[in-house]
């Protein structure tokens, strides 16, 4: 008898009880391409602002576009800068993916969780994600490599609230860097706790659930 897959039995949802998803509505798909739709709409107001001053003979407002934009291209360090956004960005259109396509990442009506913030680190990348009632930081955990998977990631990592577990933090690794562990000074500031921890994962023998270690403050 093959061994069972924990993790498909215990946190797949049956195909029958999920459904198919429903379409999102229009103020969910602007949330979900809240920063494209930012960047083209600005891109939009700069370009008709310089339309109309190139019409009236003036280029300073062009030279100007052009100096802004090409300025952070020629440094290694902008560059770097807009790669590790632009990760941010597909990182997050990944993850939801991956929550649209797990049936026990989303709930039956077909809603995911919410990803509140996304940056940067030194390592990868840091998402803030607002879980959803039925979902839990323990369901990312079981589906941690699909996640890095779809990341185009080394690994992932995933932590919970000390004190609302409906929020965690799923840590990308794409790089060997070393990051400190821990929460920053301004994370800690935003959402008030230190000490997130890891959630529990189930033995596959027993059965039982092994103690989380929580993460250290930050120097």
């Amino acid at each position: 008898m093959p061994p069972r897959d924990f993790r498909n039995a215990a946190r797949h949802r049956p195909p029958d009880g999920s459904g198919p998803l429903r379409r999102p509505s229009f103020l969910v798909r602007i949330w979900r391409w809240r920063t494209e739709t930012a960047l083209a709409a600005a891109t939009g107001a700069v370009a008709v602002l310089v339309i109309a001053a190139l019409r009236e003979g003036d280029w300073w407002p062009f030279l100007a576009l052009t100096s802004t934009v090409m300025a952070p291209a020629v440094t290694s360090s902008g560059r770097g800068r807009i790669r590790a956004h632009l990760y941010c960005v597909v990182s997050r259109h990944r993850i939801q993916r991956v929550c649209m396509e797990i049936p026990s990442l989303h709930t039956r009506t077909g809603r995911i969780p919410l990803i509140m913030r996304i940056t940067p680190t030194a390592a990868g990348e840091r998402v803030v994600i607002m879980t959803r009632a039925g979902i839990c930081a323990s369901d990312f955990r079981a589906h941690a490599e699909e996640i890095a998977a779809a990341c185009l990631a080394q690994r992932v990592t995933v932590s919970r609230h000390p004190r609302r577990a409906n929020m965690i933090i799923v840590e990308i690794v794409r790089r060997g860097a070393s990051t400190p562990v821990g929460l920053s000074p301004e994370f800690e500031r935003l959402y008030g706790e230190t000490g997130w921890t890891t959630p529990r994962k189930r033995s596959r023998e027993t059965g039982e659930e092994p103690r989380g270690h929580g993460l250290p403050r930050t120097a």
